[in-house]
């Protein structure tokens, strides 16, 4: 140990936590679920993700010949679902029908969305990274649906409604959903903030 108190330890992937996901890939007809927490936001306009995917995994082949994929974002109800769907492959097991989980058909893409997730992205592969242990897939988020009891009446997404999941060193957690501020906060009017508070709790009665 340092004298700062800092412990130098091996490189690795540090940064925790990291959203998890189910991502379906194929069609309708074949398709299969991979669990996947290396994803992110990558661009705003357009709209960019991307997702880093072991070239051992059986959804790899399956992403490089459609070049599509969906990203299902994940509930507590659903992580149970979520960690099978990263242990068991595609290859011995359909995992929509052992899951009991329901397929939607996309808007703009063949693979299928799961209707029990709450937020469904399809995207379609803009390039591919090819990286010494994964290949990661860029994509261009072309459609988003949400659940309809997420959204409030001024049109505001109700994220922090959800009970959202997220993996940290080999675990899964609850997200916190108790906000400790919001975008600005930190140089807003004191008078700015204890009115968004008290709209914020008028909202929670």
């Amino acid at each position: 140990m340092s004298d700062n108190g800092k412990v130098r330890v091996k490189p690795g992937p540090m940064i925790s936590p990291l959203p998890a996901v189910m991502v379906t890939v194929g069609t309708v007809e074949e398709s299969n679920i991979i669990t996947i927490a290396w994803t992110g936001i990558v661009n705003s306009d357009p709209p960019m993700t991307y997702i880093s995917v072991k070239k051992s995994r059986f959804s790899h082949h399956i992403l490089m010949q459609h070049r599509e994929f969906a990203i299902n974002l994940v509930t507590a109800d659903l992580a149970r679902a979520m960690d099978f769907s990263g242990v068991r492959t595609g290859e011995k097991v359909d995992k929509f029908s052992e899951l009991g989980l329901t397929k939607l058909e996309g808007d703009e893409i063949s693979a299928p969305l799961i209707a029990e997730s709450p937020v469904n992205l399809e995207c379609r592969v803009k390039d591919i990274i090819e990286l010494p242990s994964h290949d990661m897939f860029l994509a261009e988020i072309v459609a988003v649906h949400i659940d309809g009891d997420m959204i409030d009446e001024s049109g505001k997404y109700r994220f922090e409604d959800e009970d959202f999941v997220a993996f940290s060193h080999g675990s899964y957690f609850r997200v916190e959903t108790e906000p400790i501020g919001s975008f600005g906060y930190s140089v807003m009017k004191k008078k700015t903030i204890k009115k968004r508070r008290k709209a914020a709790a008028g909202k929670k009665r």
